[in-house]
């Protein structure tokens, strides 16, 4: 009996239902022109240097929200409203899958980072396609898939595809999900057999449309560098229009002044989030970049807390970046100081460089 009555405080003193009101807050506040319009004026100053062609689309902001945060697509009119020039809805799973409601996310603020321990929360494919349809914004969406927890990694090549087909005319892009790793479970193929496997069915599909979908790989800054350039030449060796890089870590490096709570939590999967990733993630990107030749758009995410940070993933060669884990801890107010700084810095990038005869 003393347990079923601790279980319920313990979840609701956690990060995890911190994080859960505020998103519910966020969504209430969206559902109204009015309040769409407060949060614009809050958090989304105007910002004439951020917007970016590419992918064949113009991104208002480089500044995108990573996949994690709306998993469900329920908040893609309150991201629009707070300044994100594009959402990554996801990770989506073609079935229903829920996490137990229990503590497993933990915050380690003196590093700036996440421990996520918890499998994807999502509603299933059928539920994100309404979510998505009924949104009020125009804002560039895309669809981060992950195969269920349940199925087989022989088998997951299918859940991608069960995936692509119903959301293919909703998402203006996908991401391919191959750092899956907050539980014991983790998947993260990187044979290039298991992962043609799983592009290949979607590269076939993607050319009986009559509407172009830019498909990404999304992986993990744990690879091996030679895995970074097996990842890079599939991209530049197949119809991949790109990589999102990086998912988190299961490593503990750079925890430096959480030592404590890490001793406390134990020896726990799951992936770390935040700044102790910052340099992993540009050393990923710079090698994608070189590769490449540049010739490829490049995600860049992971550890990006400042304008600096973001100015930074950009000159490493990333054409976009993605936020989580500095929402998370900054909400809006980071969101707002993030434009401001970056259009900044990008103003006077333009200013700097030499002018054309």
């Amino acid at each position: 009996m003393k347990k079923d009555i601790i279980a319920p405080i313990k979840y609701l003193r956690s990060a995890d239902f911190s994080l859960r009101f505020r998103k519910w807050r966020q969504r209430i506040a969206a559902k109204l022109p009015l309040g769409r319009y407060f949060m614009r004026q809050r958090f989304a100053p105007e910002a004439e240097h951020l917007e970016v062609e590419t992918f064949g689309m113009r991104f208002p902001s480089p500044i995108g929200l990573a996949a994690g945060y709306d998993c469900n697509g329920t908040l893609i009119d309150a991201m629009e409203a707070m300044g994100f020039g594009f959402v990554e809805v996801g990770a989506i799973t073609p079935k229903e899958q829920h996490t137990p409601k229990q503590p497993s996310l933990y915050k380690l603020k003196k590093d700036k980072a996440i421990l996520n321990c918890a499998d994807i929360d999502s509603n299933g494919v059928e539920q994100v396609i309404e979510n998505i349809k009924s949104r009020k914004s125009n804002i560039i969406v895309g669809c981060n898939l992950a195969k269920n927890s349940s199925t087989s990694d022989y088998d997951a090549p299918r859940d991608y595809l069960r995936l692509f087909r119903p959301l293919y005319q909703y998402a203006d892009y996908f991401t391919v999900n191959l750092a899956l790793n907050t539980t014991d479970k983790p998947y993260m193929p990187c044979e290039k057999e298991q992962i043609m496997a799983i592009l290949q069915p979607l590269f076939e599909f993607r050319r009986g449309q009559n509407q172009y979908r830019p498909l990404l790989l999304k992986i993990s800054p744990d690879l091996s560098d030679e895995q970074v350039d097996m990842m890079a030449d599939i991209m530049i060796d197949t119809p991949l229009d790109g990589i999102v890089a990086c998912g988190g870590t299961v490593g503990r490096h750079g925890l430096e002044n959480s030592t404590d709570i890490i001793h406390k939590i134990g020896r726990k999967p799951g992936a770390l989030y935040g700044a102790p990733l910052k340099k992993r993630a540009l050393e990923v990107v710079e090698r994608i970049y070189a590769r490449a030749k540049g010739s490829y758009p490049i995600i860049g995410c992971g550890g990006i807390s400042t304008a600096d940070d973001a100015m930074e993933m950009l000159k490493a060669g990333a054409t976009l970046i993605q936020l989580s884990t500095e929402f998370i801890y900054g909400g809006g107010k980071s969101m707002r100081n993030m434009r401001l700084g970056l259009n900044e810095r990008l103003r006077k990038a333009k200013l700097s460089q030499p002018k054309k005869e």
